[in-house]
């Protein structure tokens, strides 16, 4: 991706993309304080307001991801943009809870494909060796638009209310959209603009090729065969853990910081970017160190599963720490390190996936895998707010969060094997060394 090129013009539309997503969603853990004032709402349902929001983005994800691998993914990001960015503005309508329930499921349904449509679009664009750089560059977009969110949401709020700060973000998605349509084809050989050389480089080693031979071979196994197996599901399960930590950040650090360490709210806003902003580098400096483990190892299940073990566990340590803090500076010190490892995870999971579904089934597989991953925002933010209104407050909200996080990395463990792997595609033990070593 250092030579010029036009995937890099395909990266920048993806990084902005999930840069606009996060923005969008962390707008309501910003403006929480005012929206829970003007509306009467209480921490329970706010939790409730939260998690809304993933019960149409769930199962949008599985959608989204069959919708990519048949239709193509420029249409489905163009129709999933234009959807997410209304229903983002229709935020500043809302006069009471109910309204803002039923916007937020709405505005969910929108961005449930953006996860898979986005790996669907690295699939088709990017040759093996760079895919962990691409998915953790075009994801670094995620927690940067979240780390955004705080200085550009909370100030637009302070000084325009709360529900002109919706409005901005849902005309920045159709900046976005007119940009998608402009420069987006779903493969690069039918873009003008990129050259034969990059096409053939493209082409002789996308990601997943190495298990689809033929259309006779496509066909062997049914799209169960492969959401099911247990390789799918350990990344899955790995995923869904990594979501909990985020949707719990996403959703209640704002409050964490006015609520429990007393920050204002024009203080939270500046405070509240470091740990989005070392989410970025994590997101970042994973994919760099999962491409470098693989060049030098050569085993792709090794360099990505090293650097998830590595991520989840010191996440773990960090935030089970964060739950015995007291002090501001050491709890969003703490915070900030756990983001950077945490957000090594994501893109290890993309990356994985892409090695062991085909690539005829990595737009659904992916999707699904998105699906139950973030049934995470569901659980995450409702039993955050149940436990600081009714359990141990936010301490233990910490503690949980940290146990789940060493749940995905057994899960991954014993699911992600490499007998596993050759067991899903059938291979023979010449074809299991190749697999090995490619």
């Amino acid at each position: 991706m250092r030579k010029s090129n036009y995937r890099v013009v395909i990266a920048l539309l993806l990084f902005f993309a999930g840069m606009l997503n996060y923005l969008d969603r962390a707008a309501l853990s910003v403006m929480a304080p005012m929206i829970k004032g003007d509306l009467h709402i209480d921490d329970a349902q706010m939790g409730v307001l939260f998690s809304a929001f993933f019960i149409g983005y769930c199962l949008f994800c599985f959608i989204g991801g069959w919708s990519a691998d048949k239709f193509g993914p420029r249409k489905v990001f163009s129709f999933a943009a234009a959807f997410w960015s209304v229903f983002c503005g229709a935020t500043a309508l809302v006069t009471g809870f109910t309204h803002l329930l039923i916007v937020r499921v709405l505005f969910g349904i929108g961005e449930g494909p953006m996860g898979t449509t986005t790996n669907k679009s690295i699939s088709n664009w990017f040759p093996r060796k760079e895919v962990g750089r691409a998915v953790g560059f075009t994801n670094a977009g995620q927690p940067l638009g979240a780390a955004i969110a705080a200085p550009i949401v909370g100030l637009v709020g302070l000084n325009f209310g709360w529900r002109i700060a919706f409005v901005v973000i849902a005309a920045l998605g159709f900046v976005w959209l007119a940009s998608w349509r402009l420069l987006f084809t779903d493969k690069p050989e039918q873009h003008p603009r990129v050259s034969d050389a990059e096409k053939a480089l493209i082409a002789r080693d996308r990601p997943a090729t190495t298990f689809t031979q033929d259309k006779k071979q496509e066909d062997t196994y049914t799209l169960w065969y492969y959401v099911f197996s247990k390789p799918v599901l350990g990344v899955a399960a790995a995923f869904f853990c990594f979501n909990y930590i985020q949707y719990f950040f996403l959703s209640w650090l704002p409050s964490y910081l006015t609520d429990f360490q007393h920050l204002d709210i024009k203080s939270m806003s500046i405070i509240g970017i470091l740990p989005w902003l070392g989410a970025t580098a994590g997101f970042i400096g994973g994919g760099i160190v999962t491409d470098i483990l693989y060049r030098r190892s050569g085993n792709f299940l090794f360099s990505r599963k090293a650097v998830i073990f590595t991520g989840l566990t010191i996440a773990a340590g960090c935030v089970l720490m964060t739950a015995y803090t007291r002090n501001t500076a050491g709890a969003v010190a703490l915070i900030t390190v756990a983001s950077i490892f945490a957000y090594m995870t994501p893109q290890a999971c993309w990356s994985l996936l892409q090695d062991i579904v085909p690539a005829h089934r990595i737009g659904t597989a992916g999707g699904f895998v998105h699906l139950l991953a973030n049934l995470a925002g569901i659980l995450s933010p409702s039993i955050t707010g149940l436990l600081i209104q009714y359990g141990g407050g936010y301490q233990s909200a910490f503690i949980l969060s940290s146990c789940l996080a060493l749940v995905g990395v057994i899960a991954l463990a014993i699911l992600v094997r490499q007998n596993k792997v050759n067991e899903l595609f059938g291979k023979t033990p010449s074809q299991k060394e190749a697999i090995t070593q490619h």
